[in-house]
């Protein structure tokens, strides 16, 4: 067995106490306090023990990692909901791969994730748990991760029962109300739909069509078309601040999913401006 160098270890000593020193001289003097010399050493040593292990446990728990576990573990879950897993909801995990341009390790990460949430014993429960407080403080991530679900499980054109109750499970473990989720589901929709139009008018096919692409805009936004200028402005203040790409990996987003909320930011930015435009025609 090799022996670490002396040096080394010292400044592993070193670097140790001075990262706990708070939790040893309060420990210190606790056990000084209550038993003199022995109980200063006493206290110090298990203080010191106690913070050392909160800290590392700590460090093992990497929200962001846990994140990307989820988004893929569950879009398996959600897959294979229905008996089956579909073409298109491959094709849309692969996409989502390929939009977080991942490592070949990170990709067969992902990949095995996906396959491990297919398994008919697959807890969906378990790997929501390490997320659940913190999507309580940061409601972003939580939409942002749920959004992305339904996106997958929308993905061949429908949602059928059993991925309806996979996703009702979804939410409760998430705390997302049945509202709040047919919201999100029709926004969704609405979106898919200004993107698919916006590219029609862009290649001059399609059967373009403006005041489609404008009622699109406003379902984008969540809004109806009679909301007033300035519930309008308020609702895409929200959307943008929800999808806020640097905000979104400061609370927790893996950075590689950064483009993709770069991408939904920009969505959301082009419907508010589609809905300018129309307005201050309509006004002119």
């Amino acid at each position: 067995m090799a022996f670490e160098n002396p040096v080394a270890m010292g400044h592993k000593v070193g670097e140790a106490l001075r990262t706990h020193s708070t939790a040893l001289v309060l420990g210190g003097l606790i056990g000084l306090i209550s038993g003199g010399f022995t109980g200063m050493l006493l206290g110090a040593g298990v203080c010191f023990a106690i913070a050392r292990g909160i800290r590392m446990a700590v460090k093992k728990y990497n929200p962001q990692e846990a994140f990307f576990r989820a988004t893929f573990t569950v879009m398996g879950k959600l897959a294979k909901a229905d008996g089956r897993v579909t073409e298109s909801e491959i094709a849309f995990a692969r996409q989502v791969m390929a939009q977080m341009n991942l490592s070949e390790e990170r990709r067969k990460m992902a990949i095995d994730f996906f396959t491990e949430g297919k398994q008919d014993d697959f807890d969906m429960g378990q790997v929501l748990r390490p997320l659940q407080a913190l999507f309580r403080y940061q409601p972003p991530l939580k939409f942002a991760f749920i959004e992305l679900q339904l996106q997958a499980t929308m993905a061949d054109g429908e949602i059928s029962q059993p991925e309806a109750a996979a996703i009702a499970e979804l939410c409760a473990h998430l705390s997302l109300s049945q509202i709040e989720m047919e919201a999100l589901i029709a926004r969704l929709q609405a979106q898919q739909d200004f993107h698919r139009h916006s590219g029609d008018g862009m290649g001059g096919m399609g059967g373009f069509n403006q005041a489609q692409l404008l009622q699109d805009a406003y379902g984008v936004l969540g809004v109806e078309e009679e909301a007033s200028d300035a519930e309008v402005k308020k609702a895409y203040r929200r959307l943008m601040s929800q999808h806020h790409p640097d905000k979104l990996v400061a609370k927790g987003l893996p950075p590689e999913m950064m483009e993709m909320a770069k991408e939904k930011a920009q969505e959301i930015q082009a419907a508010y401006d589609r809905i300018r435009q129309a307005r201050k025609a309509a006004s002119s």
